[in-house]
């Protein structure tokens, strides 16, 4: 069964349910739990989300530079 293009999701949205899942194991990782982080206020909570967030960036920027490197090596715009 083939997709249609209305059956694909944008890049976009994509790409945000990535970003999300990279931020929730990044969170993971040190041991708290993504929604309970969100919910707090303290400092130490805040400065998770950041480095979770600069994690999601980077990883999120690879991908990116290796689809383009892809793109170029088969000659597509």
């Amino acid at each position: 069964m083939t997709k249609t293009q209305e059956d694909r999701l944008p890049l976009h949205d994509l790409l945000a349910d990535l970003e999300r899942h990279l931020i929730s194991a990044y969170v993971a990782g040190s041991g708290q739990d993504l929604e309970a982080l969100l919910a707090r206020t303290d400092d130490d909570a805040r400065r998770l989300l950041v480095e979770a967030s600069r994690y999601a960036s980077a990883k999120l920027s690879e991908v990116e530079a290796r689809s383009q490197y892809l793109h170029h090596l088969h000659g597509e715009p």
